[in-house]
């Protein structure tokens, strides 16, 4: 039933939006109408995401995926600058003149040893080597989205600002944005924005792990294995001596550190004693510092490892990512124009995706229906590690993430990309290119913000700070995944 009190604090609040400026009412409309011409992209939106997530190019060899978003930046009038860096499928986009300059970064390359159909069960795709469990496919396409929107803001409000819009190779441990960084690129953006596919919405104030990447390769002598084995020496003993003292170690590391290795040559056949052999090693920490101590004994037992074994060692650092530098003012904001927006909701057809996917999990941290919601904002370390950590200590950065996977996903998981590739997915693009475009827009009208997140971000880095890359003076290792 309507009441007398129901009509008094409707007349109480039209009477103050009345008293609002009239600038206030323009925007408002504005960004209705801008978030309903997100709405009205949906299906070409999901088209680029679908296309990237079926094409699944690894890092540094992303060209259709690359050459797709640009394709669609400059039919809305972007200016292209591409193969910065370095890096023939890196980009940068740019509309406008003028400051503020806010960058939006996409990313667009895919996991290699991973393979899933868009369906709720396990399905790998017949002759596929690569997916996209990581969600990059969503990124790419719902921050060219959030490019476009916050164009089309400019242009039609008139604003002063320059949107660009950085196409980001090889995030999966090629560290694409880092090469960007070192080039100069940041130089003069003045906040950068981005987001993650993930199984929850949320904007909270979240660091990452430091990290650094190596191939460690270890050559000997081959000989035959039962005929002529006091000639050999052994290059894959070597990666064992090696791996065994790595695994001794972890009892003796900081506790929020983590390593990780993968064996990516050991030899062809039993009888042949290999005189090559490689292992892939991560290590991570929160602190950079904490990155280049624990890496100085992987060192150390990489020689020794070779030493005890007859052999010889050499190693390649892949990648290496500072920490993301969390910026609270910016993340508070994000946050509450993610609430704004809100979270999805699944039609029946999606439902049942999501009920057999959930089905699969063991004890998954959230329910279905969660989807809806937006978490709580907090201030958390998480223990990934991501590039956009180095564009964090070039300018002011802040993101979300979004429930594009269903309630309980892993990243790097067959369910993440199954979702990744299906409608689920690009609701959750949808979600973020919306709040992207609303962030975009509230700093570049709110001047006290801008002020607040520089002071935050002087302050973080400390004075007197100067940029140290984790991999060094290196070139982008374009074939680290062929």
């Amino acid at each position: 039933m309507i009441t007398m009190g129901y009509f008094m604090k409707r007349l109480v609040y039209l009477f103050a939006l009345a008293a609002l400026p009239t600038s206030v009412h323009a925007q408002d409309s504005k960004e209705a109408e801008i978030l309903t011409g997100i709405d009205a992209r949906y299906d070409e939106t999901a088209s680029v995401a679908r296309q990237i997530w079926e094409w699944a190019e690894v890092g540094y060899q992303e060209e259709k995926a690359s050459g797709l978003l640009q394709q669609s930046l400059r039919a809305q009038g972007f200016k292209i600058e591409a193969g910065v860096a370095e890096i023939p499928t890196a980009f940068v986009a740019e509309y406008g003149n003028g400051g503020p300059v806010i960058a939006i970064l996409a990313e667009f390359d895919a996991l290699p040893g991973i393979n899933q159909d868009a369906v709720a069960t396990r399905s790998p795709i017949a002759g596929k080597d690569a997916s996209h469990a990581c969600g990059h496919n969503l990124f790419g396409a719902g921050s060219l989205e959030a490019a476009i929107a916050v164009k089309k803001w400019l242009e039609e409000t008139g604003t002063p600002g320059t949107v660009r819009l950085y196409g980001t190779p090889a995030e999966e441990g090629g560290s694409g944005k880092v090469y960007m960084v070192r080039a100069g690129l940041f130089d003069d953006v003045d906040f950068a924005l981005h987001w993650h596919a993930d199984d929850e919405n949320s904007a909270a104030a979240r660091t990452t792990l430091a990290n650094r990447s190596a191939k460690f390769r270890f050559k000997g002598v081959s000989a035959h294995a039962a005929g002529a084995p006091e000639k050999a020496r052994s290059a894959l003993d070597g990666v064992e001596a090696f791996n065994l003292m790595i695994n001794m170690m972890r009892e003796h590391v900081p506790q929020d550190s983590r390593i990780h290795y993968v064996i990516t040559e050991g030899g062809t056949a039993p009888n042949v004693v290999p005189d090559f052999a490689e292992v892939f090693y991560y290590v991570r920490h929160p602190d950079p510092d904490g990155v280049d101590a624990i890496w100085k004994r992987l060192e150390n037992a990489a020689r020794g490892a070779a030493l005890g074994t007859g052999t010889k060692v050499d190693w390649e650092v892949i990648h290496g990512n500072n920490p993301l530098l969390v910026n609270e003012p910016l993340a508070k904001m994000v946050d509450a124009k993610l609430r704004q927006i809100g979270g999805i909701t699944y039609t029946p057809e999606e439902q049942k995706f999501a009920e057999r996917i959930h089905a699969s999990f063991d004890n998954p941290k959230l329910k279905l229906g969660s989807e809806a919601e937006i978490q709580p904002y907090d201030v958390t370390l998480g223990y990934g590690s991501t590039d956009v950590g180095d564009v964090s200590y070039a300018t002011p950065t802040v993101g979300l993430s979004t429930a594009t996977w269903v309630p309980g996903t892993s990243a790097h998981s067959w369910q993440s990309s199954a979702a990744s590739g299906m409608s689920i997915g690009f609701k959750g693009t949808q979600v973020a290119a919306k709040t992207l475009t609303l962030a975009a827009i509230e700093l570049y009208t709110n001047p006290e913000l801008r002020a607040e997140a520089k002071a935050e971000f002087d302050k973080a880095r400390g004075p007197n700070y100067k940029y140290k890359s984790l991999l060094g003076d290196r070139k982008p290792p374009l074939d680290y995944r062929k």
